[in-house]
C-alpha cells in the first residue's frame, strides 16, 4: 500500500480557508503520511514518537516542528501525548509577509525543522492558538483576514522564543524544567549526572524528577535513554558507521550492553534493525501514494489513516 497523502478538502472548511487548528488531546497513533498542506506542530506534555522523515524524535513537552507538505511523518508509541497541529496553505495565504524569514522550509528545504519552545513562548503561543480556533469557529468574511493575521503573530512569536534542542546558552533566564531538558539533549555521547545538574543550577534533585514526570511522563533516565536510542535508529539507517562507533556516538561505552539495551527497547539487534529500516524506506520509494480526501468524506479518511501501522516503534519502558 502506497504513502497516505492528507488532502486540503479533509480539513479545510472552504477553499478560501488558510489556517486552521487541528487539536490532538491526546494525540493517538498515526500512521505515516504527508499532506497537501503544512503545519507548526507544539507539543503541550506527554511524550511520543515522532518519526519525521525516516528520523524518529521522542518528543514531549516544549517541541517543535515545522512540517512541509512534501514531509512524511509518523506518531508512535504515544503516552498522554497532547500537541496542537496549526495547518495551513500557503498558496491561500494573501497577508504581505516574509513568511520564509520566520518558517523554517517555507518554499524551499530547510533541515532545521525541530526546535525547542522555551515556557514563556509556550505560554505566549497558547494564548495566540486560543485566539486562532476562537476565530476560525465563526464564518464571516473577516475571518480568513483575522486568521492569518493570528498566524503571523504566532509564527513570530515561536521565532522570537524558539530555540535549537541542545543550546543551554538560550536557557540562561529559563525554568529549570527547560534546562533539564536542553542538557539532557546535549548528553546523548556522554554521562549525565543529575545532581551535577542541579548543584550547577541551584535546583533540587527530587523536586526536578517529580516536576518532569509529571510534565511529561516519562522519568528522566527514561527520557535520555529513548533520545539515544532514537539518535542511534537514525545513525544506523542514514550512515555506514559501525555499530560499535554508533555505541560510543550514543552514551554507550560498551557496544554489547548497547546491543542488550537497543534489543529491549526495539525488539530487534541495532543490525536486524538496520537492514529493516532501509528495506522499508527502499519499499516506500517504489509504490503509490494512497488518495486520502477527494471524494472521501473527512471520517472515512481518517479510519484509513489510523488503521494503518508504522513499523520500528519504540515501547516507552
Amino acid at each position: 500500500m502506497g504513502q497516505l497523502i492528507l488532502r486540503k478538502a479533509d480539513f479545510f472548511t472552504s477553499v478560501g480557508q488558510a489556517v486552521a487548528v487541528a487539536d490532538r488531546y491526546p494525540q493517538n497513533v498515526f500512521a505515516e503520511h504527508t499532506h497537501e498542506f503544512c503545519e507548526l506542530v507544539l507539543v503541550w506534555r506527554g511524550n511520543g514518537l515522532h518519526v519525521l522523515n525516516d528520523r524518529p524524535y521522542r518528543i514531549t513537552r516544549g517541541d517543535l516542528f515545522y512540517i512541509r507538505a512534501e514531509d512524511k511523518h509518523s506518531y508512535a508509541s504515544v503516552n498522554d501525548l497532547v500537541l496542537q497541529n496549526i495547518i495551513y496553505c500557503p498558496d491561500r495565504l494573501t497577508l504581505d509577509l516574509d513568511w520564509a524569514a520566520y518558517i523554517p522550509g517555507f518554499g524551499c528545504h530547510d533541515p532545521r525543522a525541530h526546535w525547542r519552545l522555551s515556557s514563556s513562548g509556550m505560554n505566549q503561543a497558547r494564548q495566540v492558538i486560543s485566539q486562532l480556533e476562537h476565530e476560525s469557529a465563526h464564518h464571516d468574511d473577516q475571518t480568513n483576514d483575522m486568521a492569518e493575521l493570528l498566524l503571523a503573530q504566532l509564527v513570530v512569536t515561536l521565532k522570537r522564543h524558539r530555540y535549537t534542542v541542545d543550546n543551554l546558552l538560550a536557557m540562561s533566564r529559563e525554568p529549570l524544567l527547560d534546562k533539564l531538558i536542553t542538557a539532557l539533549a546535549g548528553s546523548l555521547d556522554r554521562p549525565f549526572i543529575l545532581d551535577d545538574f542541579c548543584v550547577q543550577e541551584h535546583g533540587s534533585a527530587r523536586a526536578l524528577r517529580q516536576q518532569f514526570r509529571r510534565q511529561t511522563g516519562m522519568t528522566i533516565s527514561q527520557y535520555l535513554r529513548q533520545l539515544r536510542i532514537c539518535h542511534a535508529q537514525y545513525l544506523l539507517q542514514h550512515t555506514e558507521m559501525l555499530i560499535v562507533d554508533i555505541a560510543m556516538q550514543c552514551g554507550f561505552e560498551d557496544s554489547n550492553y548497547f546491543s542488550v539495551v537497543f534489543n529491549r527497547e526495539i525488539g530487534m539487534t541495532p543490525g536486524q534493525w538496520r537492514h529493516r529500516s532501509r528495506d522499508a524506506a527502499w519499499l516506500t520509494c517504489h509504490t503509490q501514494p494512497d488518495n486520502i480526501g477527494g471524494d472521501d468524506n473527512h471520517h472515512a479518511a481518517k479510519a484509513k489513516y489510523t488503521d494503518r501501522t508504522t513499523p520500528g516503534i519504540i515501547p516507552l519502558s
